[in-house]
């Protein structure tokens, strides 16, 4: 979900830079693990593109900086619990078979790009890469249980 990047104040507070969709996201979890090793949070806030929390058992800069560069985790069936309706972990997308709304194979998802505006699926077809711009308008269906993603794609994007 993220790594200790830096130690904030004196009381041990750390700043963690995510790798999931937002601070905010990771703020939802009482307990994180860090470094395999499970903590209490006592408090948690987004900062920016960051998020500044406060472990049980830190409680100096010495101790915080003891965590620098640690990666923090959340167990698995939490993350996806705490997922919103609709999102879904790239990991579980990779993979995935795209099809038309009339059922004809396209291709599959080889990787998604996580861009300012909105995701793009980049899906390996016969004839190269395809780009798939994670939208309403094209996006008709995501199924990661059985791996297929229904899409609505325009004239010209599979050329």
């Amino acid at each position: 979900m993220g790594k200790i990047a830096k130690t904030h104040g004196i009381s041990g507070e750390l700043k963690i830079r995510p790798s999931c969709d937002s601070p905010a996201f990771l703020a939802n979890f009482k307990t994180l693990y860090i470094n395999g090793t499970e903590r209490r949070v006592l408090s948690a806030r987004p900062h920016k593109n960051a998020l500044l929390v406060k472990l049980d058992g830190v409680n100096s800069v010495e101790a915080a900086m003891s965590l620098l560069g640690a990666s923090v985790s959340v167990p698995e069936t939490e993350a996806k619990a705490a997922l919103p309706a609709g999102r879904h972990y790239i990991r579980d997308l990779i993979g995935c078979q795209v099809i038309s709304l009339d059922r004809k194979a396209i291709g599959s998802v080889a990787d998604v790009l996580t861009l300012p505006a909105h995701d793009v699926y980049v899906v390996k077809t016969n004839n190269g890469d395809v780009m798939i711009p994670v939208v309403d308008e094209f996006v008709k269906t995501v199924d990661v249980e059985n791996k297929i993603i229904t899409v609505q794609l325009i004239e010209g994007m599979l050329s």
